[in-house]
């Protein structure tokens, strides 16, 4: 009987604070009041997110940079050029998470990107 091959998940979790403004380029002022509502404040408005990285093998230190360096205490519209045309909503912070983390880490490897927006607001990406 031959062996079965396994696979493994690893997730690696991190946190970061960032604050943001939900609002799109495309939309007139009022549209975008219709369809953000509050979370279009002009000032913005923050959240403590927490990230979980999840890879089909072992996770490198060089990871956790993609997050910390680029968006931990920053204006996601302001800091993040990704975000000058692109409205920074949860699910789009995790397409830019991923996009940036298939660069660290060889094909195939990463499964999962899941952001923890609020304690009910979870958004999971994989790459699809």
């Amino acid at each position: 009987m031959t062996e079965q091959q396994r696979v493994g998940y690893i997730t690696r979790v991190q946190s970061f604070s960032a604050c943001h403004r939900l609002h799109s380029i495309h939309l007139s002022n009022e549209e975008n009041k219709k369809v953000y509502g509050k979370c279009n404040n002009p000032n913005g408005h923050g959240h403590n997110y927490k990230v979980e990285v999840t890879v089909r093998g072992k996770v490198s230190s060089g990871t956790s940079d993609v997050i910390m360096t680029q968006l931990d205490h920053k204006n996601l519209d302001k800091d993040v050029p990704y975000f000058d045309t692109v409205v920074s909503t949860t699910e789009n912070l995790a397409v830019y998470i991923w996009i940036n983390m298939v660069k660290l880490l060889p094909p195939n490897l990463l499964y999962e990107i899941k952001i923890h927006e609020t304690d009910k607001n979870i958004v999971v990406y994989r790459g699809e």
